[in-house]
Formats: C-alpha cells, structure tokens, sequence
C-alpha cells in the first residue's frame, strides 16, 4: 500500500538529512541538518581547537574565516566578556596551541569599544607570555589596525614590566619567528629602559652581536654570546650548566652531542621542550633503556604537579606519544629506536595532564565517530592527529575513571545497526596503552555516521545508561531519526532520565545536541576542563 502524502511529517523520527519540524534545524556541510552553536560555544572552539589544517568539509582557509567572524561578532555584542574568555583559555592552559587565543585578543585590540579596547591592550602579557607569542601578535594585530599610541604602549610594558633576568632569558631564547625580531618590536613600540640593565639589553638588541659590548649586559647574554664562540658541545655543554642556557642558545651542530643534550636536561629544561625533543634525545644515545637520563625524564613525566605548572597540554602529550612510538618522524626522515619506558610514562603523562577526574558512579555509553570526515583535517595544527584519533583520546579519559562504560565505534560492516551505518563495539581497556587504542581506531572501515545508532542500540539491547557520549565533527547526515529523538525514546522506553554529551572534535558551527533540552550537553573536544565538565554533568551538578 502506497504511504499517504502527509505520513512523512512528525517530530518523533525525522531523517537526519532533513530538519525536525518546527526546530531551528540548519543544513550541515555533509547534507544532514542539526543545531548551529551559537557564536559564543563557536569562539570557545576555536580558542581551543583552532582551524588549522581545515576539515573534511572546509579548507582551513574557510574554516579559519568562518571562526573569525565568530570572534568578531563576541567582541561586537560583549567585548569584556569575549577579552576575558581569550584571557582564560590561553592562561588556564586549556588549549593545545596559543595561536588563536593570540588572534582573537589582536581582533580584540581593534574593536571599536574603548574599553574592550583598553582590556584587550592590558591582557597582551597574559596572552603572549613569550617572544613567540609577541611576535604573533604583532604580525596578527597589523591585519586590524595600525600601531598608534596605545598600541605602542601597551607592546612597550611588556619589556619594561619584567625584571632584567627574565626579559634576558626572552631576548635569548625567543630571538626571532615569522619575519619579526626584538628590535622590530623595540622599533616600533620605543620602550623606556627603567634600569641600567633593560638600557644595556635595548642597546644589545639594537645593534650587532658582533659589536654590542659585553659589560653591562645580565649573565645568561654574555654566556650565550660566549656559546656561539664555542669551539666543542663539550665547552656548549658547561656554559649550559654553568647559566642554564636553553636550547636555542646552542649552535646548531652541537645539538647532535648526547653531552649537550644531558646538560640541558640537568639544567631544569622546560617540560614542554622535553617532551617535544624525547626522539632526538634517544637518536643522539642519551635515552638508553637503563640510562640515568631516562630515569630522569619517566620521574619527571610522572609528576603531576610539575605537568599542571608547565601547563603541559594533553594534546602535546599525545602528539609526543603517537610520535615517538612510532619511531618515526611526521615530518621529516629521522627515525629511531623507541623505549618502552619512555613510551608508558608518556601515556600516563597524558591522564595526569587532565587532573584527577573522579568516577560519577553512572553507566556510559562512549561512541566513536570514525567516518571519513573525522580523518580529514587536524587536531590544532598537529601531523598525523586527526579527529578520528583524538576521539579515542578523549574517549580513554573517561574510561580510566574507574566507571562502567561500553565503548562503540560507528563503523562499515559492524556488527550491529542499519545497512548505512552500524556500531562496532569495541573491547578497549584502559590497561591499553594509548597509542595502540589510537592505531586500531586509525584502522577501522567506516560507513556514514548516524549518531542516533547508541540510543537506538541501547533502546533495541534494552542496554541500561545513563550518559552516552557522542565524539564527533557532527557532520552526519545518515540515518532515518535524528539523535535527539533517539535520546528522547530511550528515556520513555527505558525509564531512565540519560544524558548526552556530545563532544565536538572539530572547530566548525554545527551539533547534534538540541540546545533545549537540558540533558543535552556541547562541549568542546580537547579542552582541558571537558573530562570534569562531563563528570559533573553526569552526575546531575549542571
């Protein structure tokens, strides 16, 4: 019997490539319809996750303009408000890079409100703590406007504001990126030398090494001057441990010394350098498997509360990890001999960087986006960290919590589920290493993603949850109901009032979750807060 014309019109199941009636629906960039995020939940992605790299969807170019307009219309509505987000996401640590924390307060110092554009002016330390970020924010702030006075100003008290020793140490170890140089930014901004010692660096700065005398100048200048007359890494070697220089004070052909590389270890090196040079530090011979460097760097990996005070992101940690096990370089054709050792501290470096999460007690569902969309693109910027890989990341925070989960994958071919997309249920353990969870997601067949799937598998298996947790780009398009009314039966099927959080792995506008139900949750993949702000919502404190 042929279906009546109007049979196809309801709000209990809906095609996902079609909107919900009488909701604010918008067409995704796969076809399928869901919620846009508001430009705020927009401007939190992107602190976070950032745009480079693009997505299976949008080019990084498009993605990057997209999320700028976000930024734009914060500042525009509630510029304090949109300031002191950039500020906190870039101070708390809670994103893998500070590249779009940067951009956004350079839109910030360009607004048109005098006190958003006084706060933004003010926050520049706080955002760009080192010459890194302050050459960034110079070539990003030139996009929105020109260097007037209160520009200049404000660029100026971050060299007058630090005490020589620490201004010595950025002039030293952040000398140039991105076409600028200190003596650029003193150029341009004229700060006032309000010590001898800030008038003898000004004066280092601006003229030639070659020329620049060394009386005068603080202890660690003279001794990187001293380095790069060097002659031995064995003469590198005790100038680093006589001043603690860093490593970009070295010659360049004597960071292939193993003596050179043990001295910047000893000589406290920061734990963001250390975990991103553990390849070359096994290539040179210092990391052996009964090496006292080794020790060394699995006790330091091992301190949680050295992790916390380096703002050491998980993404960093992951990216180290996936890396060094592989024995292989992302970008380049070094290879080399991985250590078990080293490889099982930097895995439980990754759960420590998060906090201590504590169990909530509840049931999970965890279910994992590996469609072809999630392989496209990167997670901030990094080679080889898709959104495919890092959902799994996410996913084996919560399972180390020591709650009751089943962990699902939306597969081609799965073993339960509709002909255009199925679930895979997947037998992970938190005694996995990372790593090897990582590659076996890396290496599943996929089909179209339906996010209803885990509440309609739950709802079928008579499955008892009471969170489920989507990791996903939410671009899906498969699938005859959409999530919400998925979640929205298995509640009156099952008796249980579930949760969903949906956690976006992707910097774009859309969701899943429906922003009007308040068991609903978005939430930003990566950020370093999520894991507790999924606990606490699972367990009924939001």
């Amino acid at each position: 019997m042929q279906d009546h014309y109007l049979a196809g019109i309801g709000t209990r199941n809906t095609p996902q490539s079609e909107p919900i009636p009488g909701t604010t629906q918008v067409p995704n960039s796969a076809g399928g319809h869901g919620w846009q995020v508001d430009d705020w939940t927009r401007l939190r992605r992107f602190l976070i996750l950032g745009s480079e790299g693009g997505s299976y969807y949008a080019t990084e170019r498009a993605l990057t303009a997209e999320n700028a307009t976000a930024v734009m219309t914060c500042i525009r509505v509630d510029g304090p408000r949109a300031v002191r987000e950039i500020v906190a996401v870039s101070q708390d640590g809670r994103a893998p890079k500070n590249d779009p924390a940067i951009l956004a307060l350079a839109i910030a110092c360009a607004a048109q409100d005098d006190a958003t554009r006084r706060l933004a002016l003010d926050a520049i330390p706080a955002v760009c703590r080192t010459g890194t970020h302050l050459f960034m924010f110079a070539r990003f702030v030139e996009q929105f406007r020109g260097w007037g006075r209160g520009l200049r100003r404000a660029v100026a008290r971050w060299y007058e504001d630090k005490p020589a020793d620490a201004l010595a140490y950025q002039l030293v170890k952040y000398r140039q990126r991105g076409g600028y140089t200190h003596d650029d930014m003193l150029r341009l901004a004229h700060p006032r030398p309000v010590t001898p010692d800030h008038a003898a660096l000004f004066s280092w700065v601006a003229d030639t090494e070659s020329r620049a005398p060394r009386n005068g100048l603080p202890t660690l200048v003279r001794a990187f001057r001293s380095a790069q007359d060097a002659d031995t890494p064995e003469m590198t070697a005790g100038l680093i441990t006589q001043f603690g220089l860093p490593r970009e004070a070295v010659p360049t052909e004597h960071l292939s010394s193993a003596t050179v590389w043990e001295a910047l270890l000893h000589a406290d090196m920061p734990m963001t350098a250390l975990i991103r040079n553990l390849p070359t530090m096994t290539r040179v011979g210092l990391l052996t498997p009964t090496s006292d460097a080794t020790r060394l760097i699995v006790d330091r990996l091992g301190d949680e509360q050295r992790l916390r005070k380096a703002r050491v992101h998980p993404i960093a940690v992951l990216a180290a990890l996936t890396t060094y096990a592989s024995g292989r370089s992302a970008r380049g054709s070094a290879t080399w001999t991985p250590l078990p050792a080293i490889v099982d501290a930097l895995d439980g470096a990754f759960y420590a960087s998060f906090g201590n999460v504590q169990p909530t007690g509840k049931r999970w569902l965890l279910a994992l986006d590996v469609s072809g969309s999630m392989d496209g693109g990167e997670v901030a910027g990094i080679p080889g960290l898709t959104p495919r890989v890092a959902s799994s990341a996410m996913a084996m925070v919560t399972m180390a919590t020591g709650d009751p989960y089943e962990v699902v994958a939306f597969t081609g071919g799965g073993h339960w589920g509709a002909r255009e997309s199925q679930l895979t249920v997947l037998p992970f353990s938190p005694r996995q290493r990372l790593d090897d969870i990582c590659r076996a997601t890396h290496g599943m067949t996929f089909g179209g993603t339906d996010c209803a799937l885990p509440m309609l598998y739950a709802t079928q298996q008579r499955r008892e949850f009471d969170m489920f947790a989507v990791y996903t780009d939410s671009e899906t398009w498969a699938g005859h109901t959409h999530p919400s009314q998925a979640l929205v039966e298995y509640r009156q099927q099952s008796g249980i009032d579930a949760r969903l959080a949906v956690v976006g792995m992707v910097s774009n506008g859309f969701s899943i979750a429906d922003p009007n139900d308040a068991g609903m949750l978005d939430v930003v993949g990566f950020d370093t807060a999520t894991p507790e702000v999924m606990r606490a919502f699972a367990a009924g404190e939001v």
